[in-house]
């Protein structure tokens, strides 16, 4: 055909914002929708909510798109990511009638899904079935989100595209062209990255500029390969091919270099400093260990005034630590099992004093499923233990440290460990517990210590390289700060969001320095990981 499609004007910035928030964009597709038109196809259009103290808020929506039950949304969703907090989501699908308007009858109401963010990056790409009220499926209708990190130093470029001499599709009228571009994975599946408005009865059209980051263009890759493809628009959603081509960004420069553009890229654009999200986006999971002070001074946990007691209203001050800090965690674990230990008790069956035992008493599977798991082991581990002393911490700090040391030998970022250390007072073998943080320093593996009930804590702090940097009795200092302890009674009339918010704020970018030390890229986004456990969540579509 004697179609030609011109890219031209393309300006590349590659200055980032002045604030350092991570930037998350979404981008949503459907299949096998269901069908509620008579005499067409369902006008679909997705709506995505942010809960915000409890209530659901829209914080932006799709186009419509016509008579389409399979269809994949050129809008994208971008949001604020932060890994200490738990930013729960949900995709809402509506046959739209109208101007956008969306109706309030249950056939209006296509399904819908809910989700936290931390699900979404971890996996890259969430596929999850849409649910009607009550938790019943929408027939086979499914809903997919892709996630790409937009960091600062990724850049942006601004694209302008128009074409000459089309193809007349149209009877009594010219071509209503617009423009699609897709970005082609690794895997050799598309992304759609860009669509066009519509230029009405035209065969010589000319878009209007827009600006893609590089990352969403071509993944930072100038020689990805770009699917563009030119469609004549059909109101009832039924395009007709008009053609279409293939090229890379570094080809799409070399077309319109006569704009004068100057379109060079720094060695730093090169030589990516890598992020968080890099890392858990290309596969890296996050394994969650707890570890539990048994000792006596937590008091008989018959006894109301315990630590443990076990108040059927109300969790103690341990369940609300490891409750908080593990919804977090479990996002970016594929498994959701967690490893869940105990010390400073008499253990069965010979009732020896243990400081590194598991609370499910299986030493060959310390693992249980889930954090719901991991708060009944607890439960039925208090009465068969008697709570003895001291409060040594640095056997447990030693074997995660082991385990962790065993990945880190792989040489790949599979995999990054968090311990979390509860415990009601100061520890016993200070110095081990040094010394032992000093060797975990160079494993993937970071601490957190929260201090339960009124005890004091200042002799805590040492632990905490934030005044200083710890060093093992011999002086030799940590590598990295791995450690945060904080007193749980400073968030006692806070929500456990805050408490959670506070002890992993400094998580991702311990993941970051440690694999950046170790030289280690993040694996490819395309490996095959077990399939992540997602329960369905009844939904209820907005009134």
């Amino acid at each position: 055909m004697n179609d030609v499609l011109e890219a031209t004007s393309p300006a590349t910035s590659l200055s980032g914002p002045a604030t350092c928030v991570t930037k998350v964009e979404l981008r949503v597709s459907c299949k096998a929708l269901l069908d509620r038109d008579t005499l067409n196809k369902s006008d679909p259009c997705v709506i995505l909510m942010v809960q915000n103290d409890g209530q659901w808020i829209e914080l932006d929506r799709t186009e419509v798109i016509k008579s389409n039950l399979h269809p994949v949304f050129g809008k994208v969703f971008s949001l604020d990511y932060y890994f200490e907090e738990v930013q729960k989501l949900r995709f809402e699908v509506y046959d739209i009638h109208g101007t956008h308007s969306i109706g309030t009858r249950d056939d209006d109401f296509l399904g819908g899904v809910e989700c936290t963010l931390g699900q979404i990056v971890a996996q890259k790409k969430m596929v999850k079935p849409l649910l009607l009220k009550y938790g019943k499926y929408a027939g086979k209708s499914t809903i997919t989100v892709h996630a790409e990190e937009i960091s600062g130093n990724n850049g942006y470029v601004e694209l302008s595209f128009c074409a000459k001499k089309l193809d007349d599709k149209d009877l009594f009228s010219k071509s209503d062209p617009f423009l699609e571009i897709y970005r082609i994975n690794d895997d050799e599946t598309e992304q759609l990255v860009y669509r066009t408005e519509v230029i009405k009865n035209n065969l010589n059209p000319v878009w209007e500029p827009f600006k893609v980051s590089l990352i969403s263009l071509c993944s930072c890759d100038e020689d990805r390969k770009l699917k563009c493809l030119v469609w004549d628009h059909d109101s009832r959603g039924k395009h007709d091919f008009i053609g279409e081509f293939y090229a890379t960004f570094r080809e799409m420069q070399k077309i319109s270099s006569g704009n004068k553009v100057n379109l060079c890229f720094s060695a730093s654009q090169l030589h990516r400093v890598y992020s968080f999200l890099d890392y858990i986006m290309g596969g890296c999971q996050i394994h969650f260990t707890v570890a539990i002070d048994f000792t006596a001074s937590n008091g008989d946990p018959r006894n109301s005034c315990s630590l443990h007691y076990i108040n059927p209203y109300q969790p103690n001050e341990y369940l609300k630590a490891l409750i908080a800090v593990g919804e977090i965690c479990q996002d970016y674990d594929s498994d959701k099992r967690f490893s869940a230990l105990g010390f400073g008790a008499r253990i069965p069956p010979n009732y020896e004093v243990s400081h590194d035992f598991a609370i499910n008493f299986n030493p060959e599977d310390d693992e249980c499923e889930e954090i719901q798991g991991v708060v009944e082991a607890y439960q039925n581990c208090l009465p068969k233990i008697q709570l003895y002393g001291p409060t040594n911490v640095a056997p447990i700090i030693n074997r995660l440290a082991k385990v962790a040391a065993g990945d880190g030998n792989i040489k790949d970022a599979s995999r990054y460990h968090i311990l979390l250390i509860l415990t009601d007072g100061v520890v016993t073998d200070m110095a081990d517990t040094r010394e032992a943080i000093v060797r975990a320093s160079y494993q993937p593996l970071s601490i957190i210590i929260v201090g339960v009930g009124n005890a004091d804590f200042t002799d805590m702090q040492i632990l905490d390289g934030d005044d200083g940097v710890l060093r093992s009795p011999k002086g030799e200092p940590v590598l990295r700060d791995i450690v945060q302890f904080v007193p749980f009674r400073d968030f006692k009339t806070a929500s456990p969001a805050a408490l959670a918010k506070c002890v992993l704020a400094e998580v991702p970018s311990q993941v970051v320095e440690y694999f950046s030390h170790k030289a280690i890229s993040p694996m490819s986004p395309m490996r095959d990981l077990p399939t992540p456990i997602l329960s369905p969540v009844a939904t209820t579509p907005t009134e």
